[in-house]
């Protein structure tokens, strides 16, 4: 199959990605060069099996140390410095860049992915920047380093997909490089499976089982027997394959709420059912909190179980609707619960999330939808203004001091971690 890549959309998207971000940002606050510095950024000092969330690129190179590591995997090198997380002061950053990124599009033309990456649409800028987009790149690059001095890689493509994966393949060596759809078949295809985004382990594993290796080999198999294989997915497979994304770069900052959430990865793995049970029940009352403080009540709760890497499965996440709006903690982990107890077959977990979502303003609804629930709906609130006023250990549900709760860390870290 051939494409006419005349008939597609070149919207010159930019990928930008903060290269080692936690790590680059430990390493400008204490006036050390990010690029040379063997720096490694752990959750806890104090546990050796604490997990390296960000590892500085000379720490990469010369010892092989990577997101994912161990500190206890950390050799006793005098060079080697570990710090421990400051999750605020990486939020502030991110936040910083993307104000500077305003400064040369709107903002609906910026796509956050996540704290250190981002997609930005080019298109648009000839008035003021002129036809030349690698130019605007690199006037956007030049600014990062100047104002933060941190080092960033990126790709430009004339889709979301081809910058992404031009920023992974090349634009992490190179700094700064565009792809276009001339450049499919040459830069693309030879890609491996495993090294795609987009592409997990798992499914990684499958494509090598069947002889398929590279990208390219993935857009010479048939449409249909990826579509009888992974659904909707297989299609998507096909057309990145083949250079090809017609989803629309979006931005986050004008969208309505819609869900609270919030996840934990555990310390350890997790078999014992009434201890997943308890973490559960912290989250629900971390959710079921930040939707009273924000006057916001839901009808859907949304749980994720993610197993340990030891077992086959990846996990589930799964969503059930309930009858009322709430924002109840009992009403949450009732019907997290339900969904839990369905599709739990005892398998050792080590990431849970959960979040309510189908949200609506609570003083939209009518007040006798909680005329049943109207003493809960007080104990909740006189619960959340001490917490509030005293902090989080001035009044709690008895639940939360058995073995397993994860209470003590969703109260005081920014998504896992320190602030």
């Amino acid at each position: 199959m051939e494409i006419d890549y005349e008939q597609l959309p070149d919207n010159k998207i930019l990928c930008v990605d903060m290269r080692s971000f936690f790590a680059s940002v430990e390493a400008v606050e204490r006036g050390w060069d990010p690029l040379e510095v063997c720096l490694a950024v752990v959750g806890d000092k104090s546990r050796p099996g604490s997990v390296v969330l960000a590892a500085s690129p000379a720490l990469k190179e010369k010892y092989n140390i990577k997101t994912g590591s161990r500190l206890y995997e950390i050799p006793e090198k005098k060079e080697i410095k570990i710090v421990e997380a400051r999750m605020g002061l990486y939020l502030q950053r991110s936040l910083q860049i993307t104000l500077l990124f305003r400064e040369f599009v709107p903002l609906d033309a910026i796509h956050v992915y996540s704290i250190d990456e981002s997609w930005i649409k080019l298109a648009g800028t000839e008035r003021l920047y002129g036809e030349d987009k690698l130019k605007v790149a690199g006037m956007i690059k030049e600014r990062i380093e100047k104002e933060f001095s941190l080092p960033c890689s990126m790709g430009i493509g004339p889709n979301m997909f081809l910058a992404k994966v031009a920023m992974d393949i090349e634009g992490k060596k190179k700094g700064l490089v565009e792809w276009t759809y001339a450049d499919v078949k040459e830069k693309l295809w030879p890609v491996p499976v495993e090294k795609c985004w987009g592409i997990g382990r798992r499914m990684s594993r499958w494509f090598k089982k069947i002889g398929v290796n590279t990208v390219g080999d993935i857009a010479r198999l048939p449409l249909k027997f990826l579509e009888d294989r992974f659904g909707i997915m297989g299609n998507q497979l096909y057309y990145h394959a083949w250079g090809v994304d017609l989803s629309k770069l979006e931005g986050h900052y004008n969208d309505p709420r819609k869900a609270i959430g919030r996840g934990i990865t555990l310390f350890k793995d997790y078999n014992d059912v009434e201890e997943i049970k308890t973490v559960i029940f912290d989250l629900a009352e971390e959710v079921g909190k930040r939707a009273r403080d924000s006057n916001l009540v839901g009808k859907t709760v949304i749980l994720g179980i993610g197993y340990s890497k030891r077992e086959k499965q990846a996990g589930f996440h799964l969503q059930r609707t309930g009858e009322a709006y709430t924002n109840l903690t009992g009403d949450i982990y009732r019907l997290a619960l339900e969904l839990f107890m369905e599709n739990y077959r005892g398998q050792a977990v080590r990431k849970v999330s959960l979040a309510l979502g189908n949200l609506t303003t609570a003083t939209d609804l009518q007040l006798n939808l909680f005329i049943d629930q109207s003493k809960e709906i007080k104990l909740a609130r006189i619960k959340d203004r001490l917490e509030n006023k005293y902090g989080y250990k001035a009044l709690f549900f008895g639940k939360s001091l058995r073995p397993g709760s994860v209470r003590e860390r969703i109260k005081t870290t920014i998504g896992g971690h320190g602030s």
